[in-house]
């Protein structure tokens, strides 16, 4: 015979079966010095981990810088991570690219791939299917350019090592909201 349950506390700080689930966040500061180390120091401070970071000033009149970041964690963690970046000072906005239906999220790859013979000509076969750019090209190595969600670009290059991968250079991801309203 089982014990009975008792009924959850109001301060059970337990969130159940929560999987980790991966987020982007558009997170909008000003543009001084020490901002990023700021940011970064907040996951490192609290063991959140940061699976991609772009950072690049958006508007030069009014020294603002957009810092994208890729994270993951449960959904309590997330909303920890979102309230905790809202307090650092020079931090004015946090957007969660990931959960709008507006969202959008690009990346950026260079992609090198020596080889001869059958697989070059499959290594610009599967790029054409791509729809990778040739931005360099040698008797014995390629170039591509390749845009697109963070898992188009890992098929591509799940495809590429077979023929000769050599080297890979990402940008992280970049995002932004659909729409004529700033995210």
């Amino acid at each position: 015979m089982s014990e009975p349950q008792s009924p959850a506390s109001a301060y059970d700080m337990t969130h159940g079966e929560d999987l980790p689930e991966k987020r982007t966040l558009a997170v909008m500061v000003d543009n001084e010095p020490g901002v990023l180390a700021r940011v970064v120091g907040l996951f490192s401070a609290r063991g959140y981990n940061i699976e991609s970071l772009t950072v690049a000033e958006v508007d030069r009149s009014r020294h603002r810088s957009r810092i994208t970041i890729v994270t993951n964690g449960t959904a309590h963690t997330l909303e920890q991570i979102e309230s905790q970046l809202l307090r650092l000072v020079p931090v004015d906005k946090v957007v969660d690219i990931t959960k709008s239906r507006r969202g959008l999220e690009r990346e950026l790859a260079l992609v090198k791939v020596a080889g001869k013979g059958a697989d070059r000509v499959e290594a610009l076969r599967i790029a054409e299917i791509f729809r990778a750019s040739v931005i360099d090209t040698t008797s014995e190595s390629f170039v591509f350019e390749i845009t697109g969600a963070s898992e188009k670009i890992d098929q591509f290059l799940e495809l590429m090592v077979p023929l000769g991968l050599v080297e890979v250079s990402r940008t992280g991801v970049l995002s932004i909201k659909r729409g004529k309203e700033a995210g």
